[in-house]
């Protein structure tokens, strides 16, 4: 039994697919379905079931497959331990972020840290938030900025700063010239949202909960709209298909005369996000967490409300 082994079996039961663990992997699929069968050999036990389309994992599996996870992540403790012995603050340190966040905070923090910890530059990866919590248990990235809630995960996380929505309208929309929208009124209106997978599409549902049933149903394709980024619906909402809500750093601090869009705040109570750092219980490079903190607690991100909470097991 090797770790590469623990780790082709930890792949195969996160992507249900013998090809797509072989990718994730960097090895070939034969290469890796032989390591997988000499394993369940030597343990004498049958791990998964290969169908002809999806490959299951085994209930006995099931417990292997979540004792290897265990094992690696030690494994990666140790080597954290190793690093910490010497400077916890030299070295990449891999930043995972949502795609929700990291177009609008990175460019503030990456400046940041090249200022305070020149040593460690990120190696950044922007995903879904279920993806990040995967990586992060797998030991494939250090932390993650992501917003609350998500799933029970184990995971250590550290609250930065609290983010409000907005409103995004077309500058010809009847809105425009108001100082504040009630969230109730979504419900009137065409609304763009995220596809499925964002996070943020989750919390825009939450603000508009009535928008849930033409999100689910084909029927009501006009009265809700999906993209595949912040970006790209603010410019379906620029064009007049609808209106969205956005994260406040999303909003630029200043309008331009020829914008096509306006930005109206919500009224009281304004809803809104918790941005979160997180990170391995395991993980022992905490100096290199608080730097990162300290970083985005330094960034200009006009409309947050920063916090200085302790942090929390979730």
């Amino acid at each position: 039994m090797t770790l590469t082994e623990l780790k082709y079996i930890v792949a195969v039961a996160r992507e249900r697919h013998f090809g797509r663990a072989a990718e994730a992997c960097f090895v070939s699929q034969p290469t890796l379905s032989v390591a997988i069968k000499k394993l369940e050999d030597e343990l004498n036990v049958q791990i998964f079931e290969r169908g002809a389309a999806e490959v299951s994992v085994t209930p006995l599996g099931e417990q292997i497959v979540a004792q290897a996870q265990r094992v690696l992540e030690q494994t990666i403790a140790i080597k954290e331990i190793a690093k910490q012995g010497r400077d916890p603050l030299a070295g990449p340190l891999r930043l995972g972020v949502i795609y929700t966040i990291g177009p609008y905070l990175l460019p503030a923090l990456v400046k940041q840290m090249i200022e305070t910890t020149p040593q460690m530059p990120l190696m950044l990866q922007e995903n879904y938030t279920l993806k990040l919590i995967e990586l992060l248990k797998q030991g494939e990235i250090d932390a993650a900025i992501m917003a609350l809630p998500f799933p029970e995960s184990g995971l250590m996380v550290r609250p930065l700063y609290d983010e409000p929505f907005v409103v995004a309208l077309p500058r010809s929309h009847p809105w425009a010239g108001r100082e504040q929208i009630d969230a109730g009124d979504l419900k009137q209106e065409t609304m763009l949202l995220l596809g499925s997978g964002h996070c943020f599409r989750d919390h825009v549902l939450g603000v508009c909960p009535e928008l849930m049933r033409f999100s689910q149903n084909a029927d009501g394709i006009q009265k809700t709209f999906e993209g595949s980024s912040l970006e790209t619906i603010r410019h379906m909402v620029a064009s007049g298909v609808g209106i969205t809500v956005l994260p406040k750093t999303s909003v630029p601090e200043t309008q331009a005369p020829d914008s096509l869009l306006s930005y109206v705040p919500f009224s009281a109570p304004v809803p809104d996000r918790r941005v979160v750092l997180a990170w391995r219980k395991s993980f022992t490079r905490l100096p290199a967490i608080e730097a990162v903190a300290q970083a985005i607690a330094r960034c200009d991100l006009p409309g947050v409300i920063p916090l200085d909470l302790p942090a929390t097991s979730n």
